[in-house]
């Protein structure tokens, strides 16, 4: 990738320098080496991670803003909750930032108002630009499954509620302590 020589910062990082975020759109197609692909699983405490690709386009925008429009798509392995047997899995997702380039002078807010109902405001655009790789790392991480299941797994009996215990709900404990004063 022409441009980028700006150091690594992330075990997949593909930096889009600011000589090259001029005033065109940029599309970057990029797809994680299995050395890159072996420490983002590390990371995220995968089993393997047998691809991860995305394709990513910038776009200026009027006062210094940026853009970053992109589609990622990752083959995966977790280990099932109940049983640590594999849970092979295809994920993939659309995701949107916008970076703001900040003037000679201007003086970054040390408080931020958030409003959750409007949409994220852009990010203050890094010195050495933007780096891809991390931003699908991110978006990977986030759309991972917290308690991957393999098909047919089924907790132990000893660990359900047996019937004579009632409610299964975990505050029918709290209930009996309650009930107890």
């Amino acid at each position: 990738m022409g441009g980028s020589t700006a150091k690594a910062t992330s075990e997949f990082s593909r930096i889009v320098t600011l000589d090259r975020l001029g005033e065109h759109k940029v599309a970057e197609r990029i797809e994680a080496t299995v050395e890159e692909r072996a420490l983002v699983s590390a990371r995220l405490g995968l089993l393997g991670l047998d691809s991860l690709s995305a394709d990513c386009r910038l776009s200026p925008g009027l006062g210094g803003l940026i853009v970053v429009d992109g589609r990622w798509a990752a083959e995966l392995t977790q280990a099932c909750v109940v049983t640590l047997e594999p849970v092979h899995q295809s994920l993939s997702g659309d995701f949107q930032v916008s970076y703001q380039t900040l003037v000679a002078g201007t003086k970054v807010e040390s408080e931020v108002l958030v409003d959750p109902e409007a949409d994220d405001p852009p990010e203050p655009l890094p010195g050495e630009g933007i780096d891809l790789g991390e931003l699908v790392v991110q978006e990977l991480a986030v759309s991972l499954d917290p308690y991957p299941r393999a098909a047919g797994a089924e907790l132990p009996d000893r660990y359900r509620p047996s019937e004579d215990e009632g409610e299964t709900s975990p505050f029918a404990a709290l209930k009996v302590l309650k009930s107890k004063r």
